[in-house]
């Protein structure tokens, strides 16, 4: 699935998140979506999925304009690992269940299916409490998967686990994008994580450089973006 935004502005509590921010990308692509807190990343992704108005701008899937009923049949978005009660005494099986029973459309991927190709199948009984912050995010991933969307809209999935964890969720991500998926996922990382994308976008709240991670390292050399440093 391609998506294009169009000189994209959106208000957040009444202050600009958004200003202007333009790009497409193609079908079967690997995006890192990269910038500080307060950048607007999650402000974009939501947008994206239909969550948040828009103030001016446009977004298209595959060339139509962006209604939240397009946005339930083709996107899925994955959100922080914060936003979800790991105490819960559910089982990894049911998280991802549960991600299948939201979507409420035929189509829906098989719950076993989804744990197998983010490589949980031999942990789909454990419980989320006994899981690592990586085996976690992989959790979110398959309830994700289990939804029958094209482009995959995934919020910090590598923030806060450690870089085996990382090297093993780029991996995952690479072979969903081999399988033909479009995947937008930001990130704070600056570092070589990034040569695992195909792309990089670089916000805060406008968008300041979009290419390769070479050209996006060249192009921004020591370039300060909020509190962190491009070089």
């Amino acid at each position: 699935m391609s998506l294009e935004v169009s000189e994209l502005r959106v208000r957040r509590g009444g202050e600009l998140a958004l200003d202007g921010v333009a790009f497409a990308l193609e079908p079967g692509t690997l995006t890192a979506l990269v910038g500080p807190n307060g950048a607007g990343k999650s402000t974009l992704l939501q947008a994206i999925e239909g969550q948040l108005p828009i103030e001016s701008g446009s977004i298209r899937l595959d060339g139509v304009p962006l209604t939240l009923a397009l946005a339930r049949q083709q996107l899925a978005l994955m959100p922080q690992r914060g936003e979800i009660a790991w105490h819960f005494p559910i089982s990894v099986r049911e998280l991802v269940a549960l991600g299948r029973m939201a979507a409420k459309r035929p189509g829906c991927c098989d719950v076993e299916a989804a744990l197998q190709r983010v490589g949980l199948a031999g942990l789909a009984g454990r419980r989320l409490d006994q899981l690592s912050g990586g085996q976690q995010q992989r959790a979110l991933l398959a309830r994700t998967l289990v939804q029958p969307a094209r482009l995959l809209l995934l919020d910090e999935p590598c923030a806060a686990i450690d870089p085996p964890s990382r090297t093993q969720l780029l991996k995952v991500m690479g072979q969903l994008r081999d399988a033909g998926l479009t995947l937008l996922v930001s990130s704070h990382d600056w570092g070589r994580d990034l040569d695992a994308y195909d792309r990089v976008l670089v916000l805060d709240r406008s968008l300041l450089a979009d290419g390769s991670p070479q050209q996006v390292r060249q192009a921004l050399g020591d370039l300060r973006v909020g509190n962190h440093c491009c070089g």
